[in-house]
């Protein structure tokens, strides 16, 4: 099943829309952009990867590095080197260290339209730090009040954590650093608080020897940097489109039915799709329903074919009457739109039977 209505224009953005950094590197791929409105324009907080120019017979990336005027520095490695191991497009390791290929920031696109964007030229967000020499990726964006909350996946040799900031201008920030240690990624905030408490969801990963959980969990906080109370909202399911790992997307829209959160999921074969959660109104807790099918698959050839193909991922909407317009990294490569009914997404759950309240009924 796929209800999305794709837009004309995708992709939105491209690699080459969007300038590079540094001199002497190249935009490899553009992912997964939290989306948010300012001073009546719609704006992209995309995932930018960069590296540098590959030369023949080496292997280079950058790492983020505080003493060099760039905030970056060049790590380069001979292919033929024994103690190199190279065999995954997205990441290798030197004697025994790991290394991603690309290095990721934070940049913004502009639009008046949602439709036609312009990329700024300078990252918003670079990594700093200990905890973000790896860079930053995969951005959600929840506004409270007058403030954005900006969640992302901060990565570093201890693995990926969840970092925030604050703003309210787009030009001052409040930096909150890590509030769920690693590994953990895939933070979206609820966008009200529930029983006095803010909620967001959260994927940490357990993994011991060759068995591993990556399941969707939820917590609270009375301040949005103390979290606690966490508790397994969602699991994966073997057989299905979601067997492997699922993860939540952008903020959890209020329904009269409950609060709407559309999420990732793959299965064996690293196929990424849509679905859908529907929570309790008064418990978040509360699983009410979930999909049992995707809503939304990676059919068209850009979201097949790219940096590593078969991929829709989603962690920006906008929510506009009943209707959601999704913006998603396809194929880990461009930057893409589609409009799905929330009517069409409720119809289309299956409900929970031992967490069916009355207003479902």
């Amino acid at each position: 099943m796929d209800i999305a209505k794709r837009f004309k224009n995708n992709p939105l953005i491209k690699p080459q829309d969007v300038k590079p950094s540094l001199e002497g590197a190249e935009v490899e791929c553009l992912l997964n952009p939290g989306t948010f409105t300012f001073n009546g324009k719609i704006y992209l907080l995309m995932r930018v990867a960069e590296r540098m120019i590959q030369k023949e017979g080496f292997i280079s990336t950058l790492v983020v590095d505080q003493a060099s005027p760039e905030g970056v520095s060049i790590v380069e490695f001979a292919l033929d080197d024994p103690l190199l191991s190279y065999d995954d497009a997205r990441v290798f390791s030197y004697d025994g260290k790991t290394y991603l290929t690309t290095l990721s920031h934070l940049r913004l696109a502009e639009s008046c339209d949602g439709i036609h964007f312009t990329a700024h030229d300078k990252p918003l967000i670079l990594g700093e730090g200990e905890y973000e020499t790896f860079g930053v990726e995969d951005c959600r964006v929840t506004q409270i009040d007058d403030t954005y909350h900006l969640t992302y996946t901060a990565v570093s040799e201890y693995g990926p954590a969840v970092g925030m900031q604050s703003t309210k201008d787009w030009k001052t920030f409040s930096k909150n650093g890590v509030i769920l240690p690693p590994p953990n990624k895939d933070c979206a905030i609820f966008d009200e608080q529930v029983n006095e408490l803010y909620w967001a969801l959260h994927r940490p990963v357990v993994k011991v020897d060759s068995w591993s959980e990556l399941n969707i969990w939820i917590a609270s906080s009375p301040n949005l940097k103390n979290w606690g109370d966490h508790l397994c909202l969602a699991k994966t399911r073997p057989g299905m489109w979601d067997s492997q790992r699922i993860g939540a997307g952008a903020t959890p829209i209020k329904t009269d039915k409950g609060w709407l959160e559309i999420y990732h999921g793959c299965d064996e074969s690293s196929r990424y799709c849509l679905g859908a959660l529907l929570l309790d109104l008064n418990d978040p807790t509360k699983v009410i329903a979930r999909s049992e099918k995707p809503i939304m698959q990676p059919l068209a050839q850009y979201e097949q074919e790219g940096f590593f193909g078969n991929v829709v991922f989603t962690n920006g909407h906008l929510v506009e009457d009943d209707e959601i317009t999704v913006y998603y990294g396809a194929s880990d490569t461009v930057i893409c739109a589609a409009k799905l009914s929330i009517p069409q997404i409720l119809a289309s759950l299956n409900i929970n039977p031992e967490q069916v309240p009355e207003l479902m009924v």
